[in-house]
């Protein structure tokens, strides 16, 4: 069973405002990444310290137990939460994902703990799969005040989708482009008038 878990709960503080809420193309910035990824998983689940605002969607909410703590918290809460023995961790602000890229990254989750994309020799861990027996190492690496997302790697099995295979399944990069300022969401709705977007 898989959980695709959006994380919903930054601060949003280079855009001013709840970027995952911004319109895009006329519908919510979040809307754009649940599209992407519909009928990928078993269980869509949103990571928000406020559910009211995202109960629109329809989707299954959890809150942080630390509130504003960093994305390894964030991580914490959706593995806990997952229903699916892997999760599909995307961020809000994605709203191009590969849907292929996502398919075979899927394909060449099983004995890995964490299957991740390294482009241009940096990990992506906000768009990475990762199997619940994460969820001891991370504990264990935030109880020794760790907050890199990766900094409970050595503690399990990683699968690393490097740039080889990125540039095959989405050469554009596209993927991991992220509507963080306001500029960078007037650039998505650029990207988004373009053919085949």
């Amino acid at each position: 069973m898989l959980t695709i878990a959006v994380q919903a709960g930054g601060r949003s503080s280079r855009m001013g405002s709840d970027k995952a809420l911004l319109p895009l193309g006329g519908r919510p910035l979040i809307e754009h990444v649940l599209r992407r990824v519909e009928g990928l998983g078993d269980e869509v689940l949103i990571t928000t310290n406020r559910p009211k605002d995202y109960a629109f969607l329809g989707q299954r909410m959890v809150e942080d137990r630390r509130p504003g703590a960093g994305a390894l918290h964030g991580l914490l809460t959706a593995l806990e939460a997952a229903r699916g023995e892997r999760v599909l961790l995307m961020g809000c602000d994605m709203p191009f994902v590969s849907r292929s890229l996502l398919e075979h990254m899927l394909a060449i989750a099983t004995d890995a703990e964490v299957v991740i994309p390294r482009r241009d020799g940096k990990f992506q861990p906000l768009l990475a799969i990762y199997s619940k027996t994460c969820a001891g190492p991370v504990s264990q690496a935030l109880e020794a005040g760790e907050k890199r997302m990766i900094s409970f790697f050595p503690r399990i099995q990683t699968w690393i989708v490097e740039q080889e295979t990125l540039d095959q399944y989405d050469p554009e990069g596209l993927s991991f482009f992220n509507a963080n300022t306001p500029e960078e969401l007037a650039q998505a709705e650029r990207l988004l008038g373009e053919e085949g977007l």
